[in-house]
């Protein structure tokens, strides 16, 4: 904060300090990476827990899917969705990073986002609760959910983690999972692409299997060979004239 402080002091016009303050010396070793992630065995159980609270199963759905930041879910707007095209898309200036962007729904946000944008005008909040009034402050109900679904201790920041972590892992490009999520830098992207102790057994199947299946393929290609030199050899043969007795 002091050094902070002493930076927008150092930009304002006229200046209000002389130089930047250099706190290097003091800075405590960064170390807030982040560890928390569900499975999708977890966030099944928490979509059929939130069944009864549709702007709760629609924000673990969107916030399971693309990582949006809980902010991003409460501000969320109707006007944002587009149904024909299947989108919704965040506008510049009311994210974290003042970026907007936008991303495709899959059809289990289609449906819940249809559902609830159903009889409300551009300009009412997406996420809503039975009586109308926009969700603001949901502790109370997120305690609720995570312990019946038997997962106490899980923070609604743990759906980001999970959908950063979901989309490396199902093949969508670093570079698109980062728009899709809002990450402009990449070590703070890498913090959230965790990696568990599932997903190094997984590689290691995927080595061993890769393994094999290089060495099948040498095989094939040396057994072909040896077939091949002894037919043509067996040819080479019967070409050959035998000695007149």
């Amino acid at each position: 904060m002091l050094r902070r402080a002493f930076t927008l002091g150092y930009k304002a016009r006229p200046r209000k300090v002389t130089a930047l303050l250099d706190l290097s010396e003091h800075m405590l070793e960064e170390n807030n990476v982040r560890t928390g992630f569900d499975t999708q065995e977890q966030y099944k159980a928490l979509a059929e827990k939130a069944a009864g609270e549709p702007w709760l199963r629609t924000m673990l759905a969107l916030g399971y899917t693309y990582g949006f930041r809980r902010a991003e879910l409460l501000g969320m707007r109707c006007g944002q969705v587009d149904l024909l095209g299947r989108s919704i898309r965040l506008n510049p200036g009311e994210t974290k990073n003042g970026d907007g962007r936008t991303v495709a729904l899959t059809d289990e946000c289609y449906e819940l986002v249809l559902c609830m944008v159903k009889g409300k005008p551009a300009d009412e909040f997406l996420l809503t609760r039975m009586n109308g009034k926009p969700v603001r402050d949901f502790r109370v109900t997120w305690d609720a959910l995570t312990k019946a679904a038997k997962l106490p201790g899980l923070l609604v920041h743990d759906l980001r983690r999970s959908a950063v972590r979901n989309l490396v892992r199902r093949g969508v490009t670093e570079r698109v999972a980062m728009r899709i999520s809002g990450h402009k830098s990449r070590s703070v992207f890498d913090r959230y692409n965790i990696v568990s102790e599932p997903d190094l057994a997984d590689a290691a199947l995927k080595i061993e299997s890769g393994a094999k299946a290089e060495l099948a393929k040498t095989e094939a290609i040396h057994s072909s060979y040896i077939d091949a030199q002894d037919r043509s050899n067996s040819e080479k043969g019967e070409n050959v004239r035998k000695p007149v007795q």
